[in-house]
């Protein structure tokens, strides 16, 4: 379906990215007071009856997850009616089993809020401190971990699963949840004040571009150039800074590359969610106990250049990656895209340069800087504004080298001089500057219709 056929739903959507509004707090069934130390008395005595009663059975290798979960509920179910000093209506028993089936098998307090569309991360700064993000805001919730032993059994649950270890020869972890959720957790020496958790949340239904449109991160009329550009196959960087929604703009960008076309996609976790038929998706290795093993995002690269790519897509150039990424640009794979943390655009084309030197190898930085300028076509700048929005600030065309400076060219920029609203949200959109592009010249090669010209002379009148 066309981009022009879904953007009337998109009117209508929900402004998630934007909004400021009061965050409900979830249920305080672990917090402070009366309420939550009477439950929190119950669950214990509850876990400890069920530990009691299942023993090593919870580590039984010949029951599925399933199973598993079915004979703690069933288990659980029986210790609860069979206690007498547990006088609960049916919704508190229900609660209670719930509450302790996720202790036992799954995150704890976690779970609520992993289900919970409306939270997109979590933090867990100590064991009775949680942060939650809605909307671009963060706000403290009462729901906590009954102890830091009980933090760190969910942290070692969570990194077993994807074959790591976390302990005091190795205190920091990176891994990823079942639905592809990235998971970092630091334990003591170096978390100070107690274990520490952060959960980057993968939505079940990744946003598309009629999302970004609706939730106001993008116009429509930047939609279809961007859409353009992918087709015409520029490199494009996706730039912004920690929290932006660098990833969730690579993911609805790559859905524009046409469903012929053999794409292969390289990250640290996998997050991205292609809907193209011929896709291969790699993910970096960390190295095991011993310091073996080790893959990463540079090896990948590399290798994807043997792979016959028509388009390479990385998740996010942090190091020495960015070298071969950008080769690999300036040999033929054109369409090429990626991330990188970077405040404006100008700042992107700095940090290339860093990452590129990251690489080890022995290069001037003119020609650092020249490989750049000619393989880098479109910065796409996005920001968290302070009114906890998402948007797409600038998007800035590379228009080569001039001595030794890196020359760009706004096509759109961000009208901040619109003001805010009385809720405190920015009114402005990013606008056309007026300038014609340069890559015109490539929409034609590829039979790519676009009307440059009207976007020129919305420029002018703005």
């Amino acid at each position: 379906m066309r981009l022009s056929d879904r953007l009337a739903s998109a009117r209508e959507a929900s402004t998630f990215t934007s909004a400021v509004v009061e965050t409900e707090e979830l249920e305080d069934v672990d917090g402070s007071g009366a309420l939550g130390d009477a439950y929190a008395s119950m669950k214990a005595r509850a876990s400890d009856a069920l530990m009691g009663r299942i023993g090593a059975r919870i580590n039984d290798p010949s029951l599925t997850e399933d199973q598993l979960h079915a004979f703690v509920r069933e288990e659980l179910t029986s210790v609860i009616e069979g206690d007498q000093q547990l006088l609960l209506t049916s919704d508190e028993r229900r609660r209670l089993v719930r509450d302790v089936e996720d202790d036992a098998l799954g995150l704890g307090p976690l779970e609520r809020m992993l289900e919970d569309e409306s939270i997109t991360e979590i933090m867990v700064n100590r064991f009775d401190q949680v942060y939650v993000e809605r909307r671009g805001r963060l706000t403290q919730v009462t729901a906590r971990f009954a102890s830091e032993d009980h933090l760190r059994r969910v942290i070692e649950r969570i990194v077993s699963k994807v074959g790591r270890r976390i302990d005091e020869s190795s205190p920091l972890v990176d891994a990823r949840l079942a639905d592809g959720s990235r998971v970092n957790a630091v334990i003591p020496p170096l978390a100070v004040d107690g274990s520490s958790l952060t959960i980057r949340k993968f939505s079940k239904d990744p946003f598309t571009v009629t999302d970004l449109i609706g939730f106001g991160s993008m116009t429509e009329q930047m939609a279809h150039l961007l859409q353009a550009c992918v087709q015409a196959k520029l490199n494009i960087l996706v730039s912004g800074g920690t929290g932006t929604g660098k990833t969730t703009l690579l993911n609805v960008l790559s859905r524009f590359i046409p469903a012929g076309e053999r794409i292969v996609t390289i990250e640290d976790a996998v997050e991205l969610n292609l809907q193209q038929p011929h896709v291969v998706r790699m993910e970096a290795r960390p190295a095991n106990i011993e310091g073996q093993g080790e893959v990463t995002i540079r090896d990948l690269v590399r290798n994807s250049l043997r792979m016959r790519p028509d388009r390479i897509v990385v998740g996010e150039c942090r190091g020495g990656e960015a070298l071969d990424m950008l080769q690999a640009m300036n040999t033929g794979h054109d369409g090429s895209l990626s991330t990188l943390h970077a405040n404006s655009p100008r700042d992107a084309m700095s940090r290339l340069e860093t990452l590129v030197l990251m690489a080890g190898m022995d290069l001037p930085l003119r020609a650092i800087r020249e490989q750049a300028a000619s393989a880098v076509d479109l910065i796409v700048q996005i920001q968290r504004l302070r009114d906890g929005s998402r948007r797409v600030v600038n998007v800035t065309e590379v228009m080569g080298l001039e001595g030794d400076t890196v020359v760009l060219q706004d096509i759109f920029t961000f009208d901040f001089a619109a003001g805010v609203d009385e809720h405190g949200r920015f009114r402005g959109n990013a606008v056309p500057t007026g300038i014609r592009p340069r890559f015109s010249e490539r929409f034609a090669d590829h039979g790519i219709a676009f009307d440059l010209d009207n976007l020129v002379r919305q420029g002018r009148v703005g």
